[in-house]
């Protein structure tokens, strides 16, 4: 595996550089100890299974701007309340089945989530986060926008870099642009924590993959490897760009930016 998927039969995240299997005709991806388990025989359906697809961001987003879906509030809101303490936040991963688990409660909760302060473990808070972005159609940097910021982030000269990003983060959808701008203002914060140990550098590696992904659905795998170190430099760019560009997007004070 080079891009981390979940297992079609369990549901575990398979991650990279572990064996798996995959049919030649639906892609259902599998551990090798599921394979006994996977549906027989094959249908069309099971497709669905390899790489779960929850929709565009746009589709999980409020009506009135900031356009920042509750999950993501929710969730932001439960790090910064009791996470900035913990060492390694984002790139320690919390239990894979709690995470999937709170993830589809936030998902089918409808207007009213749960009460993330249940949860034990900030770091699974943090890994539905992460899944959830991570499971969307296209990355938060669009297809379409992907190889504008691939580019802008290899500009030498910093402010002309700069300059560059501002201008693309611009032309994304509102819901992508408000989104990212809420969470570049969170990752500043937790970066300035000295407890967290999560630099920009070392934020930029956990989110590079998941913020900027790839310029297609499925890349290949000469694809995967070139855009790697690319994705953590993007995210890099934009989290030197001033707090108030972001703050220029979304406020705090917003109703759609306190929790429900």
């Amino acid at each position: 595996v080079i891009r981390p998927e979940p297992c079609g039969v369990c549901g575990s995240r398979i991650r990279f550089g572990k064996a798996a299997v995959k049919c030649r005709q639906c892609q259902l991806l599998l551990h090798p100890k599921c394979r006994q388990q996977c549906p027989s025989p094959c249908t069309a359906r099971a497709r669905s299974h390899a790489r779960p697809c929850q929709g565009v961001l746009a589709d999980f987003a409020p009506s009135t701007p900031p356009l920042v879906p509750a999950l993501v509030v929710q969730c932001v809101t439960e790090v910064e309340t009791r996470g900035l303490t913990e060492t390694g936040l984002y790139r320690v991963p919390g239990a894979e089945q709690q995470v999937q688990e709170w993830k589809q409660r936030l998902l089918q909760a409808g207007d009213v989530l749960p009460a993330l302060s249940s949860v034990a473990d900030i770091h699974v808070v943090c890994g539905v986060l992460k899944d959830f972005l991570r499971g969307l159609k296209e990355p938060l940097v669009t297809f379409n926008l992907h190889p504008a910021f691939l580019q802008a982030a290899d500009i030498p000269d910093d402010a002309a870099c700069s300059t560059a990003l501002c201008h693309i983060v611009s032309k994304l959808p509102p819901a992508n642009r408000d989104t990212l701008a809420f969470l570049m203002l969170h990752l500043l914060r937790v970066s300035s924590s000295p407890d967290c140990k999560m630099d920009v550098l070392n934020l930029s590696r956990v989110f590079g993959p998941t913020l900027v992904g790839h310029s297609s659905a499925n890349p290949t795998p000469l694809a995967i490897m070139e855009d790697t170190p690319r994705q953590c430099k993007v995210v890099a760019r934009l989290l030197s760009l001033p707090s108030d560009f972001w703050r220029g997007f979304v406020r705090t004070d917003q109703e759609n930016l306190v929790p429900v």
